[in-house]
């Protein structure tokens, strides 16, 4: 397929998926408010306050809106965002290719959604917690609208894509990158980053920071044995799938009978060298 070929088949794809992004805003518009309630729900638990928050511009409300419905119309579509993706990539792919990249594709999916519902339901109210406990007899935490969705979406967008620390680590040990050896070396370096991370966004306390942590580490030890897993599928160094092994040479083949015992040329031979026989006076 020519180059210019690739880049309309791209533009075609590229429209479809703003389609259905348009289509899955206009869905999701209708239940903005439903949707922003279910956003802010931790947040509300934590301050035990029917109204927790406000907004200090006219249009921020409905800006605030208008970024939920399209946060949410990105998610409604996204079978269709993954099919396009797919049905783009996959005629330039090998047989092997499509058979890695494909579940890698669909479990990603589930990845990122496994680590944003994390965030959401278990980090959310402990992190909102420690950050509302800054206030004081004099000082009122009074956030807005704008203010707690970037903060939120930024939150499940780190969770989300923390979780897909086992498929990058599997993937990197598909290209030779790294190996079940080296994972398991680091593994103590690791833990330490984990438990930094988990100090960083959690309260300061033992409990929270191990109840951050250990799903991290549980991670690290499923990307492990998904190394494995493809260390062992993958080909031999230096020899790729459509390599095909030599074979043997035939054995030569040697003629019966006393000409061809002393080496002398036979019928068969002369008649395909093309020279008549000469008679046998004797």
């Amino acid at each position: 397929m020519p180059f210019i070929a690739h880049l309309e088949e791209l533009r075609d794809r590229l429209i479809r998926c703003f389609i259905a992004i348009f289509i899955g805003f206009l869905a999701a518009y209708g239940f903005r408010e439903i949707l922003f309630e279910i956003l802010i729900r931790p947040l509300v638990q934590v301050m035990g306050q029917k109204d927790s928050l406000i907004f200090t511009g006219l249009p921020e409300a409905f800006f605030t809106y208008l970024k939920v419905a399209f946060i949410a119309g990105i998610f409604i579509s996204s079978p269709v965002l993954l099919y396009q993706f797919w049905a783009f990539v996959a005629p330039g792919l090998y047989k092997k290719e499509r058979l890695f990249l494909l579940p890698v594709v669909i479990l990603s999916t589930f990845f990122f959604a496994g680590g944003a519902l994390f965030g959401y339901f278990l980090v959310f109210p402990y992190g909102f917690q420690f950050f509302l406990d800054f206030a004081g007899e004099n000082i009122q935490a009074m956030p807005s609208m704008k203010e707690y969705l970037a903060f939120s979406s930024k939150l499940l967008l780190a969770f989300g894509l923390i979780f897909e620390l086992p498929l990058v680590l599997t993937a990197m040990s598909r290209m030779g990158l790294v190996t079940p050896a080296f994972l398991r070396t680091n593994r103590k370096y690791a833990v330490l980053i984990f438990f930094i991370a988990a100090a960083i966004i959690t309260p300061p306390d033992v409990v929270t920071q191990c109840f951050m942590a250990l799903p991290l580490m549980l991670l690290y030890e499923i990307s492990i044995i998904g190394a494995v897993v493809v260390q062992r599928k993958s080909p031999c160094p230096g020899q790729t799938d459509t390599e095909e092994k030599p074979r043997p040479l035939p054995p030569p083949k040697t003629h019966s009978g006393p000409a061809g015992a002393a080496g002398e040329p036979s019928s068969t031979s002369a008649a395909s060298s093309g020279k008549p026989e000469e008679p046998n006076d004797g």
